[in-house]
């Protein structure tokens, strides 16, 4: 592939004539391996729920921490691949960090088919998991540089909400696989259910082993490293001192922190406060609600604004919080699951206008890029931090609620912050 020379997606002429095909060409390839990040990540939210059915003895604090080890790690990943594509070319890392993948996939597919293995072992496999969540900074980050600013909603929210799919998809996928010998001897043998029924776990990792391979290859081929893109961590991390990097942080973990830490707690509560439902039967839609629904909420602000599509967008999120609340209180399981996939497409929305919203407060695309990928590590703290608080209030207090009331505060400010400093006429950024 000849390599490209010059990089200027806004002028019209060149994006028009030249760089439109080259931004779609490694658009659709960086879709396919963050759609994978996202499935490694999350492998555990499936997998944790079905442990001790196959001869594990953990207890309930250790299998909620194993589904959050991955959101502390990858956030933490996220930090440092925040920086990493105008260092070394959205090509080479992409190929780079989806290789990597292929470490807590086959690890976990080995690891589950033994019952000593001990929980250190395997909360070293989940914290590696992470590295598919730090992939989510580095590809954004990427994409940022391929499109012109009137069309970076629409590019993100699909790079973002297909590779969100990956969250829907591995736990969709996951209790299908696991059921049916679909690599024969070479995966090893099934486990043995409570019920007399066997199971093959290691398919839940093994699954995604030959189309990580297949992504690395067409990213090697297929994708670029831009021209002009380069730029040190100094040079970066002029970021700092801007305040609107810390608003629009505590924004992006209102809502992405809110997706990815219900996508990961989401199986483990319904099965915890409703035992008598099948917990995967219904985990998987509100990640795939979610995901599905992030480009519209990047097409509809880059119609109409993203601070207006986000305000209005967390005073829903308010509302299907309070709805969560009093269904799981009533015990109707049916009410909770309608309010909970009504929270996930407030999610899904929100983090389509708030990264629709970075490029028009931050002028300077390395700037703009940096931010990107800085607020989505802070946010993916989420993944950590709201299985853990559910943990603790479900230990605590017996229910849920206190976790619930206390991330309804957290939208309240996030509402307030962004109607002072964005969406009232009388607002100094406009975006």
């Amino acid at each position: 592939m000849a390599r490209i020379t010059r990089w200027d997606p806004e002028d019209e002429h060149f994006w028009e004539t030249e760089g439109k095909r080259h931004a779609r060409r490694n658009l659709w390839i960086s879709i396919p391996a963050l759609l994978l990040a996202f499935a490694v990540w999350q492998i555990w939210s499936v997998v944790a729920a079905s442990l001790n059915d196959i001869g594990f003895n953990f207890t309930s604090a250790q299998l909620f921490t194993l589904a959050a080890l991955p959101g502390l790690t990858g956030a933490t990943f996220r930090i440092i691949y925040t920086f990493v594509v105008p260092i070394f070319g959205g090509r080479n890392w992409t190929v780079i960090s989806t290789a990597s993948l292929l470490i807590p996939t086959i690890g976990i597919g080995i690891a589950v088919q033994n019952p000593e293995t001990s929980f250190a072992t395997m909360a070293i496999l989940a914290a590696l998991c992470g590295l598919g969540g730090g992939n989510f900074a580095s590809s954004m980050s990427n994409i940022s540089f391929f499109y012109p600013k009137k069309a970076k909603g629409t590019a993100l929210g699909l790079n973002a909400g297909i590779g969100n799919l990956g969250v829907s998809a591995v736990q969709f996928l996951a209790p299908l696989v696991v059921t049916v010998a679909i690599f024969g001897a070479v995966a090893g043998n099934p486990q043995v259910l409570p019920d007399g029924s066997n199971v093959w776990l290691q398919n839940a990792a093994f699954i995604w082993v030959i189309p990580i391979i297949l992504t690395v290859i067409a990213a090697m081929f297929g994708m670029d490293n831009l021209p002009g893109t380069k730029a040190s961590v100094r040079e970066q991390a002029v970021i700092f001192k801007n305040k609107h990097t810390w608003i629009m942080t505590w924004l992006y973990v209102m809502c992405f922190g809110s997706f990815i830490g219900y996508s990961a707690a989401f199986p483990l509560l319904i099965r915890t406060e409703f035992p008598e439902v099948n917990a995967m039967q219904f985990a998987f839609l509100g990640p795939l609600v979610g995901a599905l629904i992030r480009p519209v909420g990047g097409w509809i602000s880059d119609k109409v604004g993203g601070a207006i599509v986000t305000f209005w967008d967390i005073v829903v999120m308010i509302a299907a919080t309070i709805g969560v609340i009093y269904f799981y209180n009533a015990g109707n399981f049916t009410g909770f699951l309608i309010m909970f996939l009504v929270l996930f497409v407030t999610t899904g929305i929100a983090n389509g206008s708030t990264f629709r919203m970075i490029p028009f407060i931050f002028n300077n695309q390395k700037e703009a890029a940096a931010v990107i990928g800085w607020t989505s590590a802070i946010g993916a703290y989420g993944a950590y931090i709201i299985p853990q608080v559910f943990g603790w209030s479900l230990d605590t207090t017996g229910t849920a609620n206190l976790a619930l009331y206390i991330f309804i505060a957290y939208y309240v400010i996030s509402l307030v912050i962004t109607w002072y400093y964005y969406s009232n006429k009388n607002a100094t950024i406009k975006c």
